[in-house]
């Protein structure tokens, strides 16, 4: 990119500037960032400047790696140690530059009148803690109040995001909830102490389609009841244009573009906002050949789960049916999309098919073998062969190890390559074929974007040239340009290894452009099933439509 255009195309301050008359609750101006790595040093942001008024939502868009992320922890003073922020960068919060509080000062900022929505939710939260008490020490640290206020407080934020059975849910632990309860578990930790400033990183990532649209429909109430500014972090174009006020797009650190949303959208003007805004899954899967066999297949599978209610001297266990008799068939070649909403049960039955978690009752039949009865270690020989990308791909790498480590632990353990130089090859194949540059197996999780990380965990699952993947949510942290490149690589692995997926996920414009068949669940039982073509263009129940008119009709 020239340096003519990204002065022409984002100038330093708002092409709106001198239409305003108030002053930016955050004015940033010339923010640079770098990293230290092994080799030498990343510049992560580069120069960049934005401004963000009290009462609005501001939305930086661009693909992983962008520098989205790295310019919001910029802000909210979260970088790590190797990171080093350029002298001549500011960051305004009322006039005042940030950047140079001492830390004291930063840390009565954060959480209260800064605040920030994480993209992973699993890895922002305590597994050591119940939701409740993470929430009421984010409302005691900031605020005078006693621990019953703050617990009352905490009942009814959870209430606002719209959880289920709330009571019950502040006295749970993060692993007992959904991906998307979690965000908004996170969401509800966020608005706590009513900040003036928002920061949402991705917070919709892991919710479904009918949701996300309540998520942001209750920050816009709460930004226009308390003039709450937001800075919306997001790869889905849907929702900047829903939801946001001014659009900046960066790419490779840079910011390419800003404008008014309405203007953005209907003439943008740098050749990278065209093709982001152009991207969107298309196409759809090549017919299965005639006479595949099946190669996974179960009926009647039943999970629950005792949940603890009531006091800690009374406790009440009652029991909860995260799948309630399920049956499925899956051929080989086939992609079989699992849709739903966050809790519907698709993650507890994925993961009861490969026997990662215990089933009540149900037979389940790998390439035509009973593995239903089979313990951890007789279903170890099947490991390799089948294989799970997962929906939070931080908490899924292990942040000790370096990325080679990571996806050669698996080659190791399967007894696959017979040298090490071997398995290396495999690795930096299975890097390259999932996007990413082969180069890179000395660095660590932490050190790329959550869309980089999930690119590294489909690497991992493939390196072992796996019969069956279960892809859970696997294009969730991906922006719109990527998702394409995954669908295609994802295709592509079909057809040349004879792969059968079984893909969960809540984007059916993804579904629709990946898989053969879609089952709709809802509350653990299937209330739909067939054809994608089918189910999505004329769906048979109440449930189905509403899921997908809340995923082609949002305008």
């Amino acid at each position: 990119m020239s340096v003519a255009l990204a002065v022409s195309f984002a100038p330093t301050v708002r092409h709106d500037h001198d239409g305003r008359q108030d002053q930016p609750v955050i004015d940033a101006r010339n923010v640079a960032v770098a990293f230290k790595v092994e080799h030498g040093v990343v510049d992560a942001v580069k120069d960049i400047s934005f401004q963000l008024y009290r009462g609005e939502t501001i939305a930086i868009v661009g693909e992983s790696g962008s520098g989205k992320s790295v310019t919001a922890r910029t802000v909210m003073g979260l970088l790590s140690r190797r990171a080093t922020v350029s002298p001549g960068s500011s960051v305004c919060y009322d006039g005042q530059n940030i950047l140079k509080f001492p830390e004291s000062a930063r840390r009565k900022l954060r959480g209260n009148r800064i605040s920030m929505i994480f993209q992973e939710p699993m890895s922002s939260l305590n597994p050591i803690y119940t939701v409740g008490s993470q929430i009421v020490e984010a409302i005691r640290v900031h605020r005078k109040v006693s621990r019953k206020q703050a617990w009352a407080r905490a009942l009814e934020l959870l209430q606002h995001v719209q959880i289920p059975d709330p009571a019950a849910r502040l006295r749970q632990y993060p692993h007992q909830l959904s991906g998307g309860q979690r965000q908004r578990v996170m969401i509800a930790m966020a608005l706590a102490n009513n900040p003036d400033v928002l920061i949402a990183d991705e917070p919709t990532t892991a919710l479904d389609v009918t949701v996300q649209a309540q998520i942001l429909n209750l920050i816009r109430s709460l930004q226009k009841e308390l003039r709450m500014a937001v800075i919306l972090i997001t790869h889905d174009l849907t929702v900047v244009r829903q939801f946001s006020d001014y659009v900046y797009v960066m790419q490779h650190g840079e910011m390419c573009e800003h404008n008014v949303t309405e203007r953005l959208f209907a003439d943008p003007q740098h050749p990278y906002t065209r093709r982001l805004l152009a991207s969107e899954p298309r196409g759809q899967p090549k017919p299965l050949p005639a006479g595949c066999g099946t190669i996974l297949e179960a009926s009647g599978v039943r999970v629950s789960f005792m949940l603890r209610h009531g006091t800690f001297l009374k406790p009440d266990w009652r029991e909860l049916v995260a799948v309630d008799g399920l049956s499925l068939s899956l051929c080989r070649h086939e992609t079989l999309g699992l849709v739903g909403e966050s809790g519907s049960g698709k993650t507890t039955f994925g993961q009861a098919l490969l026997r990662l978690i215990d089933t009540k009752r149900g037979e389940i039949r790998f390439d035509g073998k009973p593995i239903h009865g089979l313990s951890r270690a007789e279903m170890r020989p099947l490991r390799s062969r089948m294989q799970i990308v997962f929906q939070d791909p931080f908490s899924s790498l292990n942040p000790r190890m370096t990325i080679g480590q990571i996806i050669e632990e698996g080659l190791i353990v399967n007894s696959i390559g017979a040298t090490r130089r071997e398995r290396v090859e495999r690795v930096r194949d299975a890097l390259v074929s999932a996007g990413m540059p082969g180069d890179i197996l000395s660095r660590f999780p932490h050190e790329f974007s959550g869309g980089q990380r999930q690119r590294i965990a489909i690497a991992r699952a493939i390196a072992l040239e796996p019969e069956f993947i279960l892809l859970d949510e696997p294009t969730s942290a991906l922006d719109l340009s990527v998702q394409a490149q995954i669908i295609d690589l994802l295709r592509k692995l079909q057809d040349e290894r004879g792969l059968s997926y079984l893909f969960i996920s809540h984007d059916l414009k993804v579904v629709r452009a990946l898989c053969h068949r879609v089952i709709v669940m809802q509350n653990g039982k299937i209330v739909e099933q067939g054809p994608v073509d089918d189910v999505l263009s004329n769906p048979k129940t109440a449930y189905t439509e509403r899921l997908v008119r809340a995923a082609f009709e949002v305008a």
